[in-house]
């Protein structure tokens, strides 16, 4: 029972971490101009931030859940400006002088980890679609062992992610030469300044958000898995 809750997870944790949003674009692009360890650190980040939220759910702590609920176009809104922020400064970023500058200096896993585990926690609609995530599967928060095994295999789902994504990259990273960095910090920048701008649309109008996650592939996944 429990070993089959625990795959669930993994997969609800791999799945949830698969779209290639701001977060991934994020980390691909910090493997690529920072190396392995900065671009799983981040993920790192995601997949805290993503597991808090979870718990959070799971546990059926309605306190902090009525917080991020209540501060939600604040936490989106900040969330944006970040967003569009990084975006702009990765786009006008001197991709030359970064390269040298990494090359002698290593990047402070820190700052790669907070970054991404705060922008992660400036989305408090996943407590929504962790909820009915949480709901579909039939997992009660009275049940602690089943909710905190669910739980653990979405973070290792999560991770698993991120380690596989940052490898790949990672693989192939002495093949980008100076230009194709160039043009990857350029894409990079363009893509994260959009997904900024989408944020910040969510953030005025949350209704579309909300049912797009209800509408969601794995939520109806884990309503069939009930079944």
């Amino acid at each position: 029972m429990l070993s089959s809750i625990l795959l669930e997870g993994i997969i609800i944790g791999i799945l949830v971490s698969i779209p290639m949003g701001p977060i991934g674009v994020l980390c691909v692009q910090r493997t690529v101009h920072q190396g392995r360890r900065s671009g799983l650190i981040s993920g790192l980040g995601a997949a805290v931030a993503d597991s808090s939220f979870a718990f959070i759910a799971g546990f059926g702590l309605t306190f902090l859940t009525d917080f991020f609920k209540s501060q939600q176009f604040y936490l989106m809104f900040g969330g944006a400006i970040v967003l569009i922020f990084l975006g702009f400064r990765l786009f006008f970023t001197d991709t030359i002088k970064e390269v040298k500058k990494y090359r002698i200096q290593r990047a402070n896993p820190y700052t790669d980890f907070m970054s991404v585990f705060l922008l992660t926690l400036s989305n408090p609609i996943t407590i929504l679609f962790f909820g009915l995530v949480f709901t579909g599967l039939g997992v009660v928060k009275e049940n602690i062992v089943q909710t905190g095994t669910l739980i653990g295999g979405i973070f290792l789902g999560a991770i698993s992610w991120w380690f596989i994504l940052t490898t790949v990259v990672s693989y192939f990273r002495n093949l980008f030469k100076i230009r194709i960095i160039f043009w990857i910090n350029k894409v990079a920048g363009m893509l994260i300044v959009l997904f900024g701008a989408l944020a910040m649309f969510n953030a005025f109008y949350p209704q579309f958000n909300n049912e797009k996650i209800q509408k969601s592939p794995i939520v109806n996944m884990s309503n069939k898995l009930k079944k």
